[in-house]
């Protein structure tokens, strides 16, 4: 594995995390990281499910991200 990889691989990645009305599921995806997106009853297990599937991400090399997080805001509508 090369430092590039090694590198990515510990990187911290940050997930936006939202609760489904209809199931009761919790829903995150990394902004940016095309495919990076999963769904749990937990978030622990959300957590568990996102690693894995970034890790599978990464498998060929870190991928181009087509954006960047920059954070949120509160939008206040009168």
């Amino acid at each position: 594995m090369t430092e590039r990889r090694r590198a990515s691989r510990d990187s911290a990645y940050t997930a936006v995390v939202e609760r489904c009305a209809d199931t009761g599921f919790y829903v995150g995806y990394v902004p940016g990281l095309p495919g990076a997106h999963s769904q749990a009853e937990t978030l622990e297990e959300l957590n568990a499910n996102l690693r894995e599937v970034i890790s599978l991400i990464l498998e060929d090399g870190p991928p181009p991200m087509t954006g960047e997080f920059v954070g949120t805001q509160v939008v206040v509508v009168a």
